[in-house]
């Protein structure tokens, strides 16, 4: 028989230790209920912590209105827990913890010396002196017969009967970090309405670059470019070509439509325009001018700047005959299609779509299914692409979920 952990009710077990569980957890203390967090890793916020390497991106200064849809289909569910804490609120708590921030060129919300860590540990100190518990190397594994929940930790099983439940328990990706979605069958045994975990921000593959472009340039980021889908808009920025295919912010910004794309299709087409400053007629103009003696390479390079990686694709995907006429080779610069038949693996994304449907929860994301467990972050059905949407997103959540978990125990009383 598992050991019994003491509890003194009323007591709310937090199951996660990321941004929203920790989140939830500080909301719970604010209320008065003794809070103990439970995450299976050696310490706590890891991928938060790796997220901030290089630089913590903590949100995004955009205007209200354009940063809730970067929700795009899950918009009115992120912005009903927006609502609550939107990214100005986000700052200032920050702010509240000792850490000043600011505002880069792209628009993105940084701490002032761009680190995760020293955020992360004002934020534990605060969570430890308002009485929150945290216990590492402990493993949610389910729930016990008698409704306990089952908590695995080095030295066997711990049983914990909690008065309510925060689930925070990450996506599928990185499974090194804690995400790894072994939730998904133990909530979909007591019948929690869950979508497919699905790669996000991630990277996809081809059907097979060539010998000759990969040894050359395998991790060669291509700047300076935009690409767009058929019928949609371009973005500038940049990617990076690897061996399987392309990864990278830009591709990142296109993952959801290139992943549903392929779904549906198979396949999908990215066309990557190599001069995205220069019209069409201009780069004919400066194609059409003698070359005499010199290459196409070398002409290509002395007009429009193009060598390198950005030449080596360009020789990848088109043929001889485009290269002769001006007209078609101007076309190929400004639409160079990337046919794309598969995400790169769950485990290697940024973040995951799917999980926890919307519809199963009440507004404060309790389960239908199992009153008084509460779900919250990256486990809930929705996506955002890079840029600070993802963090903002878990921590409003998760203090949705916390508010709601100890408003629901005072009901109960």
């Amino acid at each position: 028989m598992p050991d019994q952990l003491p509890a003194c009710p009323p007591l709310v077990a937090v199951i996660g230790a990321g941004p929203a569980g920790l989140m939830a957890a500080e909301a719970l203390a604010a209320a008065g209920v003794a809070v103990q967090v439970f995450d299976a890793m050696p310490s706590v916020g890891r991928k938060f912590l790796l997220a901030g390497v290089g630089g913590m991106n903590i949100t995004h200064s955009e205007p209200y209105p354009a940063f809730v849809g970067r929700y795009a289909e899950r918009r009115d569910e992120v912005d009903a827990l927006l609502r609550d804490f939107d990214a100005d609120a986000l700052r200032e708590w920050i702010h509240g913890l000792g850490i000043e921030t600011f505002v880069g060129t792209s628009g993105r919300v940084f701490p002032r010396d761009m680190k995760a860590a020293p955020l992360l540990r004002a934020w534990l100190k605060r969570l430890r002196d308002s009485g929150v518990v945290i216990h590492t190397r402990h493993r949610w594994l389910g729930w016990n017969a008698d409704g306990g929940l089952r908590i695995g930790y080095p030295q066997g099983e711990l049983s914990l009967h909690a008065d309510a439940v925060v689930l925070a328990l990450g996506g599928g990706s990185w499974a090194r970090l804690g995400s790894d979605g072994a939730w998904v069958p133990l909530l979909a045994e007591r019948a929690v309405d869950i979508s497919a975990l699905q790669p996000s921000n991630c990277g996809f593959e081809v059907e097979g670059w060539s010998d000759v472009l990969t040894s050359k340039f395998a991790g060669a980021p291509l700047k300076n470019i935009a690409l767009a889908m058929p019928g949609s808009a371009a973005r500038k920025g940049e990617f990076i070509l690897t061996a399987q295919g392309v990864e990278g912010s830009l591709v990142y910004a296109w993952s959801a439509q290139v992943r549903e794309a392929i779904n549906r299709d198979g396949r999908a087409t990215l066309l990557l325009d190599l001069l995205p400053d220069r019209p069409v007629d201009k780069i004919v103009q400066a194609l059409a001018k003698p070359r005499g003696s010199r290459s196409m390479a070398k002409h290509l390079h002395s007009q429009l700047g193009i060598d390198g990686v950005k030449a080596a694709l360009l020789r990848e995907l088109t043929d001889q005959a485009t290269f002769a006429d001006p007209q078609a080779l101007a076309a190929a610069i400004k639409a160079l299609p990337i046919v794309l038949v598969r995400t790169r693996p769950l485990d290697e994304a940024i973040s995951s779509a799917g999980g926890v449907r919307f519809a199963g929860m009440d507004d404060g994301l309790m389960l239908r299914p199992l009153p008084g467990v509460f779900c919250a972050g990256e486990m809930l059905d929705w996506e955002a692409p890079t840029g600070g949407y993802l963090l903002t997103a878990c921590f409003a959540s998760g203090l949705r979920a916390g508010r709601a978990a100890a408003d629901w125990l005072r009901g109960k009383g």
